[in-house]
């Protein structure tokens, strides 16, 4: 009774949802989703239940509570000692960890706790989500208020020892977890932040200082929980890539439609998608017309007019007429998979800055641990002070020793930028290639398909004979058989016309020259210059024509028969509308020198590059020239991009420092194969680009100077005894989170 009662409450609310379908479906369509149950669908159950894994495989489990990259090599460094543990990596930037073990889930997550930090498997469809633990901040407040007690009542004449229990129960709470996450660091031989406060409160404790010892762990605990909280803002910047497409789709098989998990359709079932809705999963249109909105995507706000026979992608908006889709790609290949996937990637990929200062942290903190050592034993040895001054000096030291600030710099500004890029289209695949950009001073542009559209278009209409509309018309017959981009060009303005082809036959390609065609018992030919030339017709009345169009960087192309010229039809490549905006913006923002790279005769790469306000241009390439034109450029100094489409510019993309590939939303290859990927096929976010890569590399280094500088400061206030633990405390923790508040405005920055 219970589960029809279910299907019923179930059927009501499917009839309802389904209701919100555009009418232009077909009826059966309709009546068909009106009359689906969610009995019909196959439900997901027991997802989250722990199972056995498999030996010899490969996991991902999401870390919890990591808020510098010491915490990442701890975690490491214990489970390496583990024997069912055969390989272990935890990138801090992304707060994930790739492991290889025979174990169960629970043991990993159970290892992984004892040193203190909080770890879940990642499935396949399972996001990156924040831990909503509302317990987190409540033995930090307690503890507060514990040491306020305490305090007040050393102030108030009460008992020292009630003042100095209330103390021992505070760092009781906030000690626990960085104690215990110390002991297993030192047992797997680490020297992180948590051996370090530990060592540095108990020996506060120690000599006697209660309330010191009671305030760096209650400063420490502070620091850490606002810490973990901002930074997991930055992991979290690809989550709304994440979402963007919808986890389920409806999907017509036979008469009946029937909603499904995205991951059980297949390369040609047909999806229905209503108005408003995201689309699933990437595909074809088949029945219906709508606008859609690939801003997530491309990140271009102006929704794109789709129709029969255009490609859709998963996670943008249909945003009027419904659509049947005929799915192309399965859900791990769609394109907003390849870009998480990529995103992800460039997240866990160590820029050279955060490199170096990894390599500087590892040798700082030991070297200022054995220091404090040093201080703590022999200034009183040699009778220079007491036990007790330079033993509270020496932990101060300890404290300071703590590179958080310093090792988080880089990271959090690397991955809140490339969060940043993703949300306006734009793949940067990783810490290096974006502080690359931020030191790039030349950008070659390929012409065609980058700085031009790359589609051939009628500019110019000349007859010579008889009329306008009779010249296309034989035009229109000779050409409409050619593949030939220009023909096309000729044939699609002559369509737009409503011009009507004539009878023709006997249709002939003459290689390298033009095309012939019967019409009407003559022979009638559409070609170059050279072509009409070589059939001795007069041009003589037409040269200087001729001439200007091809100054004006247009192809001439002629039509006649072999005793006259009928008339004329100029094709030009024209520059697409926002590029002289973009190389405005990219001048703007004092990247002076851009150059064109083209195939085209000297006079056409004239016109583009005045057009296109380029300041040099090389002209008469093959793909191996532009390769040498590149080597050029950097000999003369420069730091190089090269954008082109990421196909045929290969070569080129790789010789310079940074290749950049436009139209990656549509051409994998070029996702594949060049640095940085602009996804929208226009070049509008290239100025924002350099401008996010150069503000990222300006906050890099405030970042390093400003945690430099504390640590300078707190290590001179050290020896005149003018610092205190719980202020030594405070000046890490501090800097940390100014350092991570600071990167986190990459997010924002617009540019």
């Amino acid at each position: 009774m219970a589960e029809k009662c279910c299907g019923s409450i179930k059927a009501i609310e499917k009839h309802n949802e389904i209701n919100c379908y555009s009418s232009d479906l077909p009826a059966d369509t309709v009546h068909q989703l009106e009359k689906t149950s969610c009995c019909s669908i196959e439900q997901q159950t027991n997802e989250n239940i722990p199972k056995p894994l498999p030996s010899n495989e490969s996991f991902e489990y999401r870390i919890y509570g990591m808020d510098c990259s010491s915490c990442a090599k701890s975690i490491e460094n214990h489970l390496n000692t583990l024997p069912f543990v055969k390989y272990v990596s935890v990138n801090f930037s992304t707060g994930k960890m790739k492991i290889e073990h025979t174990g169960k889930v629970e043991v990993i997550i159970s290892e992984v706790s004892k040193i203190g930090y909080k770890a879940s498997l990642l499935t396949k469809n399972q996001s990156l989500q924040n831990s909503k633990n509302k317990s987190e901040s409540a033995p930090v407040i307690l503890s507060g208020i514990l040491i306020a007690l305490g305090f007040i009542g050393s102030l108030s004449g009460v008992s020292s020892l009630l003042s100095t229990f209330v103390y021992t129960i505070a760092m009781g709470i906030n000690g626990y977890k960085p104690v215990k996450s110390a002991y297993y660091a030192i047992k797997s031989r680490s020297l992180d932040m948590n051996v370090l406060m530990s060592i540095a409160a108990i020996g506060a404790a120690f000599i006697g200082e209660w309330l010191e010892g009671a305030t760096v762990l209650w400063l420490f605990a502070i620091g850490n929980y606002l810490q973990t909280k901002s930074i997991e803002r930055t992991r979290n910047s690809i989550q709304n890539l994440m979402d963007l497409a919808p986890p389920e789709a409806w999907v017509q098989v036979g008469t009946k439609i029937i909603k499904k998990p995205v991951e059980e359709i297949s390369v040609g079932d047909i999806i229905i998608v209503k108005p408003g809705d995201k689309i699933p999963l990437d595909g074809e249109i088949i029945h219906g017309a709508s606008s859609v909105n690939q801003a997530p995507i491309t990140g271009e706000s102006i929704p794109v007019d789709k129709e029969i026979g255009d490609t859709v992608y998963a996670g943008t908006i249909n945003e009027h007429g419904s659509l049947k889709i005929k799915v192309t790609k399965v859900v791990e290949d769609t394109t907003i998979s390849k870009i998480i996937h990529l995103v992800e990637e460039a997240q866990e990929q160590k820029a050279p800055t955060e490199a170096f200062v990894d390599k500087f942290a590892s040798v700082y903190t030991p070297v200022v641990f054995i220091l404090a050592l040093a201080i703590i034993l022999f200034p009183p040895l040699i009778g220079f002070g007491t036990w007790g001054e330079w033993f509270y000096r020496g932990l101060e030291l300890l404290v300071v020793a703590c590179p958080c600030a310093l090792v988080i710099s880089t990271p959090v500004a690397i991955v809140s930028a490339i969060g940043n890029a993703a949300k306006n289209g734009v793949l940067i695949k990783g810490g290096t290639f974006l502080e690359k950009a931020g030191l790039i001073t030349a950008i070659a542009f390929d012409k065609t398909g980058t700085l031009t559209e790359g589609k051939p278009k009628v500019t110019d209409v000349k007859a010579l004979h008889g009329s306008e509309k009779e010249l296309l018309s034989i035009a229109l017959t000779l050409e409409e058989y050619s593949t030939h981009p220009i023909a096309q060009s000729i044939v699609n303005y002559a369509n737009n016309k409503g011009i009507q082809s004539k009878n023709g036959d006997m249709f002939k390609n003459i290689v390298g020259k033009g095309v012939q065609a019967t019409i009407e018992n003559e022979v009638y030919y559409a070609g170059n210059v050279k072509l009409f030339e070589e059939m001795n017709v007069s041009l003589v009345d037409v040269n200087q024509f001729v001439q200007e169009l091809q100054n004006k960087g247009k192809t001439v192309v002629m039509i006649g028969t072999k005793n006259q010229l009928f008339g004329m039809i100029a094709v030009s490549d024209t520059i697409r509308e926002n590029s002289v905006s973009a190389l405005q913006l990219l001048k703007q923002s004092g990247l002076n020198q851009t150059v064109m790279l083209t195939g085209d005769n000297e006079a056409t790469a004239k016109q583009i590059a005045e057009e296109a306000n380029v300041n040099r241009y090389f002209s008469g390439l093959l793909p191996e020239d532009k390769v040498d034109a590149i080597k050029k450029l950097q000999k003369e100094g420069h730091k190089v991009a090269m954008v082109g489409d990421g196909i045929n510019d290969a070569p080129a993309l790789a010789t310079a420092d940074l290749g950049i590939a436009m139209g990656g939303a549509g051409t994998d290859t070029a996702m594949e194969t060049a640095d940085i990927v602009l996804m929208a096929d226009n070049l509008e976010k290239l100025p924002h680009t350099m401008k996010l890569s150069r503000k990222t590399l300006t906050i890099i280094k405030q970042n390093i100077w400003f945690s430099i500088i504390i640590k300078l400061i707190a290590l001179i206030l050290i020896f005149p005894g003018w610092l205190t633990l719980w202020l030594a405390v405070l000046s890490d923790t501090g800097a940390a989170l100014i350092v991570i508040l600071n990167s986190i405005r990459l997010l924002k920055f617009k540019g």
